[in-house]
C-alpha cells in the first residue's frame, strides 16, 4: 500500500501556519487571510502590499502552466497578461530549500509587490499551484492583485477522486469534460467513471458490441440515453491527463448487470424479485425488473451474473481484457457492490476468479468495500468504502480486509460526500437514503482517520466523493448537487488532518468557500447558494 501512496507524507506533518481569524502582523494592523480551498499545510501571509496584476504583467515558464494561469485569469478578470511588466514565474523544480527532494504534487508560491513565483516539485505541483493562485486573484478597487504570501503545500493522500455515475443518466464527452475542470480547480487527479449499470452499459466495446447496441438508448424514467465510442473514451483519458487526473473506468459485476442480459441473456440470472424492491418501486415509480426487457427503475440488487458458468469468465475476460487496453491509468473497477441477488459463497467465488483477472491483466483492482468477506481477493486489490461515518452492518469488518492483505482503502462515506443526496429538504435533485439531507457542513465533520477503528493514514490510499445520477440529468444538475459539498471532500483528500491548523475548521472553510463564490461563478458553475456559507459578491 506504502508504496503506491505518492510521497506525501510532509503534508502530515507541516502546521498550517495561520488561524482562521485575521492575525495583526508586526505594526498591529489586521492581516486578511486568503481564501484557499483545500486548506494548505502552511500558508503566511505578511499584509506587505499585494503584487497588482494587470494586462502589462508577463506570466513566464512552463508552457502548460503558462497556459492553465492565463485560463484561469482570462475568467476571473476578462484580462489576457501580455505584457513585459512585473512578472509571474512558473517554474518545476524538485528540491526543496533545504536541497532533498520535494514531496510529489507539492508546490511552493512566494507573492510580493513586486513578483510572484510558483514552483511546483512536478509538472501536477506547479499545475495545483496555478489553481491556488487563482483562488489568489481578487479585486482591489477598479483593479486586481494577488496578496503578498508564502504557501508551502503538499497532499495528505495519493488519491483524491470524484465519481460521475453515466449509467443511469448518460453524461457525454462535453460534461464530462467540464466536470473534469472544475475538479481539478480543487486538486482532484482521479475520475471514477461508472460506465455500466442495470439500466445500460455506456462503452462501446469491439469485443462485445451488443452491450451498446442493445442497451444505450436506455435511462431511468425513459430518459434519453448514449454511450461513448472508444475514441471518445481516448478523448476524456487524454483531456483527463493533460490536466493531472487519472480516470478510473467501473463495469460493475456481479449485480448491477441487468443490461449485460438484455445483450447476452445467457450470461445473468433471473431478477431476484424481494420487499426491498418491491418497496423502492412503491416510493419511486417504475415497474418493477423483467429478464430481458429494459429496466428504467431505481431499485437495486435484484440482478446477477451466472457464477458458475464459464462463458461468465469468457465474457470477463473480454471486456476487462479491452478496457485494460484502452485504459493508461493503473486502476479498472470491478464494482462489487449490492450484489443481493447473488449467494454470499457464489459471491466470493465471483470476486476471487474477477480480481485475479485483473491484476493479472496488469491492473489494480478496485471494488466497492462489500468485497472485503471475499477471503481469495487478488492481493492488490483495492477497497472502496461507501459506508457510513459511523460503520453499521459490519461494513468496517469488511473494509479492513483490504488492509489486512496489504492493499488499502479508498473512503466515500455516503452520509457525508456522495454528492448525489440532497443539500436540502425541498430540492427536487438527489434521495436521501444515506442518513437523510447532507448539509455542507456534515461533508465536511468527518475526518479520514476516525472512520474505521485501526484505519489510519498508512492505510487509507485517499478519498472519493461520488455523484450517482438517479435524479441528475445535465451538467447544471451535477453543478448544483456537488458545490459547494464537493470542496469539503476536497479538503479532506488534500489537506491536514482536521485539528492540526487553524484553517482546518468548520468555521474556517465555510468563509473560505464563501470567497470563492466569485470565482465559482466566472467560471460558469452553476453551485448551490447555501444558505450555511458566507457569499462574496462582486
Amino acid at each position: 500500500m506504502n508504496g503506491r501512496r505518492i510521497a506525501a507524507v510532509a503534508a502530515v506533518t507541516l502546521a498550517v501556519a495561520l488561524a482562521a481569524c485575521a492575525p495583526p502582523d508586526q505594526n498591529g494592523d489586521t492581516v486578511t487571510v486568503p481564501s484557499v480551498v483545500p486548506a494548505p499545510a502552511a500558508l503566511e501571509a505578511s499584509g506587505a502590499a499585494p503584487f497588482a496584476l494587470t494586462a502589462a504583467t508577463s506570466v513566464t515558464g512552463d508552457p502548460d502552466a503558462v497556459s492553465a494561469l492565463a485560463g484561469l485569469i482570462g475568467a476571473r478578470t476578462g484580462m489576457t497578461p501580455a505584457g513585459t511588466g512585473p512578472a509571474i514565474e512558473l517554474r518545476i523544480d524538485p528540491s526543496t530549500d533545504s536541497g532533498t527532494e520535494a514531496a510529489a504534487e507539492s508546490y511552493r508560491i512566494v507573492a510580493g509587490e513586486a513578483s510572484v513565483a510558483v514552483t511546483g516539485a512536478d509538472a501536477a505541483g506547479l499545475f495545483y499551484g496555478v489553481q491556488t493562485l487563482g483562488q489568489l486573484i481578487s479585486r482591489d478597487g477598479e483593479g486586481w492583485s494577488i496578496p503578498a504570501v508564502r504557501i508551502d503545500d503538499a497532499p495528505r493522500f495519493a488519491y483524491r477522486g470524484v465519481m460521475l455515475d453515466v449509467a443511469r443518466h448518460f453524461h457525454g464527452v462535453d460534461t464530462v469534460k467540464a466536470y473534469i475542470d472544475r475538479a481539478v480547480t480543487l486538486k482532484f487527479n482521479a475520475l471514477h467513471l461508472h460506465l455500466s449499470d442495470d439500466q445500460a452499459w455506456r462503452l462501446h466495446l469491439d469485443s462485445r458490441p451488443e452491450l451498446t447496441a442493445v442497451t444505450a438508448g436506455n435511462a431511468i424514467g425513459g430518459d434519453p440515453g448514449g454511450f461513448f465510442t472508444k475514441s471518445d473514451y481516448a478523448e476524456l483519458v487524454a483531456y483527463a491527463s493533460a490536466r493531472h487526473m487519472i480516470v478510473v473506468p467501473e463495469f460493475d459485476t456481479p449485480g448491477h448487470t441487468h443490461a449485460v442480459g438484455l445483450a447476452y441473456p445467457e450470461l445473468v440470472e433471473a431478477p431476484v424479485l424481494s420487499e426491498h424492491i418491491a418497496e423502492v418501486v412503491r416510493v419511486y415509480g417504475g415497474d418493477l425488473p423483467t429478464a430481458g426487457e429494459p429496466y428504467q427503475g431505481m431499485a437495486v440488487g435484484f440482478s446477477s451474473l451466472r457464477i458458475h458458468d464459464e462463458a461468465t469468465y469468457d465474457f470477463l475476460a473480454d471486456v476487462f481484457g479491452e478496457l485494460a487496453a484502452m485504459t493508461p491509468g493503473p486502476y479498472l473497477h470491478v464494482g462489487g457492490d449490492e450484489a443481493l441477488g447473488t449467494d454470499p459463497a457464489d459471491f466470493a467465488h465471483f470476486m476471487e476468479r474477477v480480481t485475479t483477472l485483473v491484476e493479472r491483466l496488469g491492473k489494480t483492482p478496485v471494488a466497492w468495500h462489500e468485497a472485503g468477506s471475499a477471503p481469495g481477493l487478488a492481493p492488490t486489490t483495492v477497497g472502496q468504502y461507501w459506508g457510513f461515518v459511523t460503520p453499521t452492518d459490519g461494513m468496517d469488518d469488511k473494509a479492513r480486509a483490504f488492509v489486512a492483505h496489504g492493499a488499502g482503502l479508498i473512503l466515500s462515506p455516503a452520509d457525508a460526500i456522495y454528492l448525489d443526496m440532497k443539500h436540502s429538504a425541498d430540492s427536487p435533485l438527489g434521495l436521501t437514503w444515506a442518513n437523510g439531507v447532507t448539509s455542507v457542513e456534515r461533508a465536511y465533520a468527518w475526518e479520514p482517520s476516525d472512520v474505521i477503528a485501526g484505519i489510519d493514514d498508512a492505510d487509507i490510499l485517499g478519498v472519493e466523493a461520488p455523484m450517482w445520477t438517479e435524479t441528475i440529468r445535465d451538467l447544471g444538475d451535477i453543478d448544483e448537487m456537488a458545490f459547494p459539498r464537493i470542496a469539503a471532500a476536497a479538503e479532506a483528500g488534500w489537506s491536514p488532518a482536521t485539528g492540526t491548523g487553524g484553517l482546518r475548521t468548520w468555521e474556517s472553510f465555510r468563509t473560505r468557500v464563501g470567497a470563492l463564490g466569485p470565482l465559482w461563478t466566472s467560471l460558469g458553475i452553476a453551485f448551490h447558494p447555501s444558505t450555511e456559507i458566507p457569499w462574496e459578491h462582486e
